[in-house]
């Protein structure tokens, strides 16, 4: 329960990843100002983070269950906070698809905008009523740069940051009326076991249904070409929790919050060319006629900045 003037933070997928280091960051505010509640649908995998917040648990920080696909699930984790009271929710829950369009399945497709798209609705919806009855709330959500600019064999992922970007758009007017900030964090490559775990299953995947020259692509052209940006720009799970600490201390936290300074020229080509072909046709020469070129240039980008990109954030300020 939370103290008297603490605020109260609700984060979903916190069994790992970001979701985990953002709730073991405010939880460990050295002022104490955030009571947090962690969410995960299952709590036996509660471990890792119960070993990282150390003895924050049961202070600053409890754990609930919730699975942001069940609409039941979503209204028993709210109705049993006090009150219902959430004063920031932070929505981080997620999964990715990559992969050979012709080898996706519609029901692999609906599981990703069931999580990444109707999961954050179905939150944002049991905490938005509260929060305009009080003239106040933070509502965040963790997109990606790819709600931005498309990602080529990311169509669907992208496709579930797209959508999350229009909603967002939309409702964050409404909001303003009642006081209630919406913020967007759009992170670029980050590195996290899921990640990890991920490119390792695709590699190993016989993508049947796609051309060969498509899956030839995939995974001489694509995979390798992601590994070297993922190795030369990620960032850490902490850098994206810091961003978020930034933006909900800032006095005025903006809407959108790119965290890689690498990738805000790429966004700015997407709309410096109202045609869209700048960018379609630079990500084509990118990936088909400069591949060996940009995996060079990118290991050397690794070195010589001795991984300063990947801790460098964009201030929410």
């Amino acid at each position: 329960m939370a103290s008297p003037g603490q605020k109260v933070i609700l984060i979903t997928g916190c069994s790992s990843g970001i979701g985990l280091r953002m709730a073991v960051m405010l939880a460990k505010d050295e002022q104490k100002r955030y009571h947090v509640i962690a969410t995960m649908r299952d709590l036996k995998r509660k471990d890792k983070l119960l070993e990282a917040a150390g003895d924050t648990y049961g202070k600053t920080l409890s754990l609930a269950v919730l699975d942001v696909c069940s609409d039941e699930s979503v209204k028993q984790c709210i109705d049993g906070i006090k009150d219902r009271h959430v004063d920031i929710l932070i929505n981080n829950a997620g999964i990715g698809l990559v992969g050979p369009l012709e080898s996706i399945s519609i029901a692999e497709m609906k599981n990703v905008f069931e999580t990444n798209f109707f999961g954050v609705i179905r939150m944002i919806k049991e905490v938005m009523p509260d929060m305009k009855k009080r003239r106040g709330g933070h509502i965040i959500v963790v997109s990606s740069v790819m709600g931005l600019q498309g990602v080529v064999f990311n169509d669907v992922y992208a496709a579930s940051k797209f959508a999350m970007e229009g909603f967002c758009e939309c409702l964050a007017v409404q909001l303003l009326k009642f006081n209630v900030i919406m913020s967007m964090i759009e992170p670029g490559p980050v590195h996290t076991e899921f990640e990890a775990k991920m490119v390792e299953e695709v590699k190993k995947r016989e993508w049947p249904g796609a051309d060969a020259d498509t899956v030839h692509y995939f995974k001489n052209v694509y995979l390798p070409s992601s590994v070297d940006i993922f190795d030369a720009l990620g960032q850490t799970p902490d850098d994206i929790a810091r961003c978020t600490k930034k933006i909900i201390e800032a006095r005025s936290p903006r809407f959108r919050n790119l965290t890689n300074p690498m990738y805000t020229p790429i966004v700015a080509m997407k709309y410096a060319d109202e045609t869209g072909g700048l960018s379609v046709h630079a990500f084509y020469h990118m990936l088909f006629n400069m591949g060996t070129l940009m995996h060079v240039s990118v290991t050397a980008m690794k070195y010589l900045t001795c991984g300063c990109l990947r801790s460098r954030t964009i201030s929410p300020n």
